[in-house]
């Protein structure tokens, strides 16, 4: 291990987001069991949005606090009603009115500890190796996809979801009581100079250089919402692989690059290793569009994998390094917010196609947008970065 990359609230923080991570990602299989309480995929995919509607309005507060009074507050508070959400799910028996609240509350502690555990993570990191240190801790999010898979699979077998509850609400359980000892970093919202306040939502939204990097990271987080809410349902359809099998080799693929090669985009620079891994991840919804047997589906978990093991730290770590640091709670909650937003919008889009023109259609729809977003920060961060040059600001 790189010496000075880690510290004991580095894996404290790892830890806790590993757990809640497992725990978030049982509910893969979620949709399962809504298609069982007569749900079709349209309607699975507004109620899997739902998640994201309470977040996306609450990220602005939970930014300004983290920089006003520091990260560790919203994470006890969040990993707390993470934990007493989750057990509500095991009196969800219908679709109705209190699983639509159930879900708007699951959105509110997960925006809560995504967004304060990833800025944690981001203030124990050395500068100089921000990228790799962001790929490192990531780990604790992508190995999450894989267990989460593979785990619901298994305790799946005999088609009680209670169990797939009662699992996540222990691992919730156990990432809060990990959290309580998080120490508190002084710096930077304790140790300000007098007066001096973070700039705030509008400035985050309006900052030249991180407007490309919220267009590319809403187009990656859309994109995303196809994997993560259709997979489940894709497998049941077809009969073609697993959920365990495709978020296993993806996040093998995604630890692999991370843990062996999180260095390289500090290396090469992150843009140049941003591009070819949003390609990867195009490539991998095309194989998954094309997928007839479970090998297909290991090669495109692969290339997805590749895909977000590069795109999601190094698209983090750009943000970080162009925030003021007094403003770098706020940013997080955006850029954490992005894939909020990608589930609203997602889950509904792309239901909306496949009951259209079917899984095969949904998956090209999603390389598509891949690729346009991508050739459209190209150009836009080229010459939003040529204009702060020009205008003396870099």
């Amino acid at each position: 291990m790189p010496e000075g990359l880690f510290s004991r609230a580095f894996w404290l923080c790892f830890s806790a987001n590993l757990l809640q991570g497992v725990a978030f990602n049982l509910f893969l299989h979620f949709p399962g069991y809504l298609h069982e309480l007569g749900a079709d995929d349209v309607a699975i995919g507004w109620i899997a949005s739902l998640t994201a509607i309470a977040a996306i309005a609450l990220r602005p507060p939970i930014g300004r606090a983290m920089d006003r009074y520091g990260r560790r507050p919203i994470i006890w508070l969040g990993g707390f009603l993470h934990s007493a959400v989750v057990g509500l799910y095991l009196t969800v028996d219908a679709i109705d009115v209190s699983l639509y609240a159930i879900r708007i509350l699951h959105g509110l502690g997960e925006a809560m500890l995504f967004s304060a555990l990833f800025t944690y993570a981001a203030d124990h990191v050395p500068e100089q190796r921000r990228t790799q240190g962001l790929a490192w801790f990531g780990v604790s999010g992508m190995l999450p996809m894989g267990v989460g898979g593979v785990l619901g699979d298994r305790l799946l077998v005999g088609g009680d979801y209670d169990i797939l509850f009662v699992t996540a609400l222990g691992l919730a359980v156990l990432s809060f009581l990990i959290s309580l000892p998080l120490p508190e970093r002084r710096d930077p919202f304790h140790e300000r100079a007098q007066g001096d306040e973070p700039n705030g939502l509008r400035a985050a939204l309006r900052q030249t250089d991180l407007q490309p990097l919220w267009q590319i990271g809403a187009v990656f987080s859309v994109a995303l919402t196809a994997l993560f809410v259709f997979t489940r349902r894709f497998v049941d359809e077809t009969g073609v692989g697993s959920v365990g099998m495709f978020f296993t080799a993806y996040t093998v693929a995604a630890l692999v690059l991370r843990v062996g090669f999180g260095w390289v985009p500090d290396r090469v620079g992150p843009k140049r290793a941003l591009f070819p891994s949003l390609l990867c991840l195009a490539l991998g919804f095309f194989a998954l569009a094309a997928a007839g047997s479970d090998r297909d589906v290991i090669v495109a978990g692969v290339l997805c994998g590749i895909g977000h093991g590069y795109a999601f730290p190094i698209l983090f770590g750009l943000v970080v390094d162009r925030t003021p640091v007094l403003n770098r709670g706020m940013a997080m909650a955006v850029y954490t917010a992005l894939f909020d937003l990608g589930v609203l919008t997602g889950g509904p889009f792309f239901g909306y196609w496949i009951e259209r023109g079917g899984f095969s259609f949904m998956f090209v729809t999603a390389a598509a947008l891949t690729l346009a977003g991508t050739l459209v920060f190209w150009f836009w961060d080229r010459r939003a970065l040529r204009a702060l040059r020009v205008a003396g600001r870099r």
